[in-house]
This record gives C-alpha cells, structure tokens and sequence, in this order.
C-alpha cells in the first residue's frame, strides 16, 4: 500500500513539475515577445517553483530507483524528509523576502501600480497553482509530497494576496494594501514552513 501510495504521489508531483514547466515557457515566451517585464518576472518565478517542485520529483525517482536496484544502504523515507526538509527551507527564505519587499514598499513612496497588467498576471498563476494544488491535495503519502502541495500552497495564497491588493489600489487607490497583504501571507507561510521543518527534523533523527 505505501509503495502504491509513494508511486501515485510521484506521478502528480511529476505532473505539477511538467505543469509549471510549460507555464513558465509560456508566460517568458509571451512576455520576451511582448516586452511585459511583469510577465516575465513572473516566468522566472514560475522557474524557481520547478527547481524546487524538481527537488521533490528528484527525491522519489532516487528512492524508487534505489529500490529497484534492491539497494538497502540508504533508508528511502530518511530521503524523503530530507527533501521535505531543503523545501521547508525554500519556504522560509521565501517567506522572508516576501517581508522585505513589503516592508521596502511600506516604507518607500508612492508608487503607481499597472493594475491591469499585474492582475492579468496574476490571475494566470492563481489558476496555474490552483490546478497545481488540486493535483496534489489529500495525496500526502509522506512529507515530501506535503511539501510540494505547501509550497504550490503558499504561492497560491500569496498570488490570492496579490489580487485583493491590486483590485484595493485599483478601486479606491490604497496601494498600501497589497504589501499589508503579503505581510500576512509571509506569516502565514512561515507558520507552515516552520511546523513542515519541525515534522522532517524529527523524522529525520528519529531511528526506525
């Protein structure tokens, strides 16, 4: 039953990874075209999603490969929460440049904001994470596919951010409230990353 369940995550964290890969192709090949520096920034983002999200994929190929192989050198659970845990600590270096950006915008001066560009773009990683997430959600074999749905997660509740805030500085002009947004949402990511690093560390030190 574990093996099925550990073949069945890594099928769909295969699927995100491929997913995103495409859309990150997609949204640097429209924005180089269309010299929206927006989409572009987003592409790059979409990038560090599949080097980590690969991370992960990376993880359960060298685990079913080891047991292929009939290798029991290496303890494939010990590998997986140590994906699990490098990703945990993607989170929180995510989290916290999230908070400087925000803090930065807080404290700079006004700024006029392309609402209509940035909304547009947003909304179009709000719908890739949202298939990205549904792919993933209540498939947790082990903590290393809870780490790729947490961190699919945190991006979506941050893009979610990014909306309210842009329809805020769009509709009434308070431009303060997309950064008072991704405050919360950095918090709210740090809280998850925090509970996965503590999950995979004792997984980690704990002897089967």
């Amino acid at each position: 039953m574990e093996m099925n369940q550990r073949k069945m995550s890594e099928k769909r964290t295969a699927f995100v990874v491929v997913f995103t890969f495409i859309v990150m192709v997609a949204e640097l090949g429209v924005g180089l075209y269309s010299h929206s520096m927006a989409l572009t920034a987003d592409g790059v983002h979409m990038g560090s999603h599949v080097l980590v999200l690969g991370l992960n994929w990376g993880a359960y190929v060298l685990v079913r490969r080891l047991q292929k192989k009939g290798n029991d050198h290496y303890d494939g659970d010990k590998i997986l929460s140590l994906s699990a845990w490098t990703s945990g600590i993607f989170l929180l270096l995510m989290a916290f440049f999230i908070i400087g950006e925000a803090v930065e915008r807080l404290r700079g001066p006004h700024v006029d904001i392309a609402t209509g560009q940035a909304l547009a773009v947003a909304a179009v990683g709000l719908v890739a994470n949202g298939i990205c997430a549904s792919a993933l959600h209540h498939h947790h074999a082990d903590l290393n596919s809870h780490a790729a749905y947490l961190h699919i997660l945190s991006d979506l509740l941050t893009e979610l951010g990014v909306i309210i805030g842009l329809v805020c500085a769009m509709l009434w002009d308070i431009t303060f409230i997309d950064a008072a947004v991704a405050l919360i949402a950095a918090c709210v990511v740090i809280r998850w990353a925090w509970k996965l690093l503590h999950q995979t560390a004792v997984a980690l030190i704990t002897k089967q």
